[in-house]
């Protein structure tokens, strides 16, 4: 066993003394030592519960012959990070959640790992840690929140953020605020819609490094406690067989969820995550994969921010694995990818079906003939940008407007707030991209104030940074090369007429390419905002978010 390094031969007698203090005996030593990545904390409603989570993974793992070690990791709640200097946070604690996972098994050289993850960062961190380390793993994640309601409305987080351009408008009260805010979020979980955190629960499920319902089974059920004992059950087998990441997720589980992310209509920030968790275990997958696997495959699941379905209407339609079944229809799948469960995606397909086609489509009607996520590429983008056109508003499909330029996303959600933005402008937020951020923050204060104030159908935005998966509209962002480079989007100058068109995938500044020429001679990098602690390093490593995002060493 792997861990016999740490607790066979007379020479490891101190380390089993260590053990021993803690509790262990002799008999729980001689198992296969099972770590349990465990990010639960008290500042993220998906993880508040993963204590819970944790004890069902244990009770599986003892029952199958294991012993359980549990050790924590960080998590961010973007949500409550959103809209401050704590946003910058948000994507480059992926890199410490990765590296704190590989730290702990390779210090602990554990035989086996369990990923407890829920929200946005800290799943594909763990995934990323899982390929890197290349030891038997599966993900098991908390589960997704249920809606709130308020009457007859259904809601989620998005509500409240929406609700703020609202009331900014005369549209709402204060008082129907406060309600949203008491009602809109009702328990744990990952927030309700298909925004990032599940879009990667969901794509965890498709790569074949989670169970089947790892997506959808509902936080506060009781199927997700015994999806965890069973994934605790499940790792002794892959532990046994010596079944590793990098044997699951081969480039066909990957076009697998990427495909499934199209279907789905998931979060933009799947393009950075999906390629980052692939650079791990050596597979390139280029930005123009995500518009060809969208180009043909279906939009089949309309689902919250730009549908009215929840994810436990996905969950109570089939899950995941309906979706796969749909598409499998059309020879869009590949069946004989492998998978946690120890069978293939085809065999893991065969008793499955859809149980609701209000909320996935057949292949003959789709919501869009399109996937979800489309990647323009122009002179304003030459790395390319990334939209969820699955939530953008027919309308604004194709648009040429003025250019409204901020440096920074604060300053341009005041503008937005103020009333200063009008039907046919197009806002540019620069200088928030990966090394300018630093951090690529995520943009859902002002897209959401976009939406609030009925300006969805007649305002653009486009930016260095990203958004989050609750965003809607005609929202692209990942511009790269970004402004901090020295990237187009700094040549952008107020006034500028900017060509959106999501069918084309085109994002084109309409200037004088003499007149871009002379603005690049006289544009000088800007001081950086941070320069000292993580920020600053991460900063000095970070590549493109074209690339994912990924730190490479200099």
């Amino acid at each position: 066993m792997r861990s016999d390094a740490m607790k066979k031969g007379i020479e490891k007698a101190p380390h089993r003394s260590l053990f021993k203090a803690m509790g262990y005996t002799q008999d729980e030593l001689d198992r296969p030592l099972i770590g349990i990545a465990n990010s639960a904390n008290e500042i993220i409603p998906g993880h508040i519960h993963l204590d819970k989570i944790s004890e069902a993974v244990k009770a599986g793992i003892r029952s199958a012959g294991g012993t359980p070690i549990e050790f924590s990791t960080i998590g961010v709640c973007d949500g409550i990070a959103m809209n401050h200097a704590g946003m910058r946070y948000s994507l480059a604690s992926r890199e410490l959640i990765a590296d704190s996972v590989e730290i702990m098994a390779m210090a602990h050289p554990f035989d086996g790992l369990v990923l407890i993850p829920n929200c946005d960062k800290i799943i594909p961190g763990m995934l990323m840690a899982a390929l890197r380390l290349n030891i038997p793993s599966i993900a098991i994640s908390g589960g997704p929140m249920l809606s709130g309601r308020v009457g007859q409305k259904s809601l989620d987080l998005i509500s409240v953020f929406e609700a703020v351009g609202a009331f900014k408008t005369g549209q709402i009260t204060e008082e129907e605020i406060t309600e949203l805010e008491d009602y809109a979020c009702p328990g744990c979980g990952s927030c309700a819609g298909m925004f990032t955190a599940n879009s990667m629960n969901c794509l965890t499920e498709a790569l074949g490094m989670g169970l089947p319902g790892n997506g959808t089974i509902p936080a506060v059920t009781a199927a997700r406690i015994r999806l965890a004992k069973v994934a605790g059950a499940r790792i002794m087998d892959l532990v046994h067989r010596d079944i590793r990441p990098r044997d699951i997720t081969t480039r066909e589980a990957f076009e697998n969820a990427m495909t499934v992310d199209m279907a789905l209509g998931c979060s933009t920030n799947t393009v950075l995550h999906v390629p980052a968790i692939a650079h791990e275990a050596g597979i390139q997958l280029d930005l123009q994969l995500f518009n060809s696997i969208s180009e043909r495959t279906p939009h089949l699941c309309s689902l919250r921010p730009g549908g009215a379905h929840f994810l436990e209407d996905l969950n109570g339609a089939g899950g995941v694995q309906a979706v796969m079944k749909e598409l499998s229809l059309r020879g869009l799948i590949h069946l004989d990818a492998p998978t946690v469960t120890g069978k293939t995606v085809g065999g893991n397909l065969e008793a499955v079906s859809v149980l609701d086609r209000s909320v996935i489509r057949s292949l003959d009607e789709p919501y869009h003939q399109q996937g979800g996520i489309a990647v323009l590429y122009g002179n304003l983008a030459p790395e390319g940008g990334v939209v969820k056109q699955s939530a953008v508003a027919p309308e604004m499909l194709q648009r040429t407007g003025r250019a409204r330029v901020f440096e920074s996303e604060s300053s341009a959600a005041a503008a937005i707030l103020d009333g200063l933005i009008q039907p046919g402008d197009v806002v540019v937020i620069r200088y928030e991209g990966p090394k300018g951020g630093p951090g690529m923050q995520e943009m859902l204060t002002p897209t959401a104030a976009i939406i609030g104030m009925g300006l969805g159908k007649d305002v653009a935005l486009i930016t260095d940074g990203r958004f989050s998966g609750g965003t809607q509209g005609a929202a692209i962002g990942h511009v790269s090369p970004e402004a901090a480079v020295g990237g187009p989007i700094a040549l952008i100058e107020e006034g500028d007429q900017i060509l959106v068109d999501i069918p084309g995938k085109k994002l084109e500044l309409l200037v004088d390419e003499a007149v871009l020429d002379a603005r690049r001679l006289r544009w000088t990098p800007p001081e950086p905002r941070v320069k000292v602690g993580y920020l600053a390093r991460y900063a000095h490593l970070v590549t493109s978010g074209s690339r994912g995002a990924i730190l490479e060493v200099k």
